[in-house]
C-alpha cells in the first residue's frame, strides 16, 4: 500500500510567548494564533500568499476563514482535527495527507490557546451548570463526583500502582526530567524554576496519588507548523524536517474517553494501535528513536505511553524511568527536551512537534546530540495520533 513516508516535510515553525491563568498574556487567542502562523511562514522563507491550507486544533476557537482573510492566505483548503489531546499530531498528519493528495501546496496546522480568557480545561466541568445538564457519557459520571480529568487520570495512576508496584518516585521522575528539561529553555514558563525531587513530593495532592507537578500547565500561547512537499522543500530557507510516518490509532474504548480513566493494564490500547501503524509506515522500530516527544498531559499517562510504544514492557514504566533515563543530555531516551506540557506550556502537544522539528534541525535549546528520528505523540486515553520526523 501506498504511505506518504518522506513525501512531505516541516518546512517552517513558529510560537508565542507563554503565560498562564495566574500569569496571563494580554493577547487573545486570535492575535496568538496570527503570531506563531505568521512566525512559522517567515521560518519558512514564505509569504502569507504562498500559504492556500489551514489545519486547525478542533477546541481552537479560530475560524480559518478569519484568519484567511486577516493574514492574506489564500485558503483553498481547510480542516480541524477532533478528540482533544488526541488531535494535536493529527492536524499535522491530515495536513500531510491534503499537501499529498495535491489539495494544498502549503498548509498551516496550528494551536492557540488562552486559558486565562476563555476555557480553562482543568475547570470544564463548573461550565455545565450554565447550560442545564450534562451532555452525552459524562452525565453517567460526573454526578458521583467524577468532574476532572485530574480525577480520571489519578484512576489510572491507582491501578498502575497496584498491579505494577509503580510509585510516586517514578512519577516524580518524569516530572523531575521535564522541569530540567525546561530550565534550558529561556521560552518555558518554568525556565527559572528549578525542581527537585523533595519539591516534587512535597507538592499539594490533586487527586491522590497524583500531585500538582503531575499535572500539565492552564497556558496561554500558540504554535505552528508550515507543511508542504518533499520537493518544494528541497528549495526554501529551512533544511526540511522530513514526516517518515503519520497516524492516527484507536480501536477500542471501555474507558470514558472524556475524563481520561485509561485502563491502566490493557496490553493493546489505542496508542499501542498508533505504535505498530507508524513503525510499521516509517520502517523502524522503538530503538530506532533517539528522541521522544510525548505527550504528558499527566506524568502517569507519559509512563503508560512509554509501554505501548515498546520502549519497555507493559507494567515496567516505573522502573524505566530511573537512573536519568528519560534525563537530556546523557539520558538513554531523552524525553521532551523542551519541557513539554509540563513545564513549557501546554499548547496542546504542538509545542511538542516544534520541538521535534528545532531537534532535527540542531536549533534546540536542549540541543539531543546528532539527532536524527524523533517520535512526536499526542494525548492517550482518547483516539490518538502521532508522527515521527527525520532529518
Amino acid at each position: 500500500m501506498d504511505s506518504i513516508k518522506d513525501k512531505t516535510a516541516i518546512v517552517g515553525v513558529g510560537w508565542t510567548r507563554y503565560g498562564s491563568i495566574k500569569k496571563p498574556l494580554p493577547e487573545s487567542q486570535y492575535t496568538l494564533a496570527c503570531q506563531a502562523i505568521m512566525a512559522a511562514i517567515e521560518d519558512a522563507g514564505l509569504a502569507p500568499k504562498d500559504v492556500d491550507g489551514v489545519m486547525r486544533f478542533n477546541f481552537d476557537s479560530n475560524d480559518p476563514v478569519r484568519l484567511a482573510h486577516s493574514l492574506g492566505i489564500n485558503l483553498k483548503f481547510f480542516g480541524k482535527s477532533m478528540y482533544g489531546g488526541g488531535g494535536g499530531c493529527a492536524c499535522v498528519a491530515q495536513a500531510a495527507a491534503a499537501v499529498y493528495a495535491g489539495m494544498a501546496d502549503y498548509v498551516v496546522a496550528f494551536r492557540a490557546i488562552s486559558e486565562s480568557q476563555e476555557v480553562a480545561l482543568g475547570h470544564f466541568a463548573s461550565q455545565f451548570a450554565q447550560l442545564g445538564g450534562i451532555p452525552g457519557s459524562m452525565g453517567w459520571i460526573m454526578p458521583f463526583g467524577l468532574m476532572s480529568p485530574a480525577q480520571g487520570a489519578a484512576i489510572t495512576a491507582s491501578t498502575h500502582f497496584s498491579r505494577y508496584g509503580t510509585t510516586s518516585q517514578h512519577m516524580g521522575n518524569i516530572a523531575v526530567a521535564q522541569r530540567k528539561h525546561a530550565n534550558q529553555n529561556p521560552n518555558a514558563f518554568f525556565y527559572d524554576h528549578p525542581m527537585t525531587m523533595e519539591d516534587y513530593m512535597n507538592s499539594p495532592m490533586i487527586a491522590e496519588p497524583l500531585r500538582l507537578f503531575d499535572c500539565c500547565q492552564e497556558s496561554d500561547g500558540a504554535c505552528a507548523v508550515i507543511v508542504t512537499s518533499e520537493e518544494r522543500a528541497r528549495d526554501l530557507k529551512q533544511p526540511p524536517v522530513y514526516i517518515m510516518a503519520a497516524a492516527q490509532g484507536g480501536l477500542w474504548y471501555p474507558n470514558s474517553m472524556n475524563l481520561l480513566d485509561k485502563i491502566a493494564d490493557l496490553e493493546k490500547d489505542e496508542s499501542w494501535h498508533l505504535a505498530q501503524a507508524l513503525y510499521e509506515m516509517a520502517g523502524i522500530g522503538p530503538r530506532d528513536v533517539e528522541v521522544a516527544e510525548i505527550y504528558d498531559h499527566f506524568t502517569i499517562h507519559v509512563l503508560c505511553t512509554l509501554e505501548s510504544f515498546g520502549f519497555c514492557k507493559k507494567g515496567e514504566g516505573g522502573p524505566f524511568t530511573e537512573g536519568g533515563r528519560l534525563e537530556w543530555p546523557d539520558g538513554e531516551l531523552p524525553l521532551n527536551p523542551s519541557g513539554g506540557n509540563l513545564s513549557e506550556a501546554y499548547i496542546h502537544g504542538m509545542n511538542h512537534v516544534v520541538d521535534g522539528v528545532r531537534q532535527l534541525r540542531g536549533t534546540a535549546p536542549a540541543q539531543v546530540k546528532d539527532a536524527d528520528i524523533v517520535l512526536c505523540t499526542s494525548g492517550n486515553a482518547v483516539p490518538t495520533s502521532g508522527v515521527i520526523l527525520r532529518r
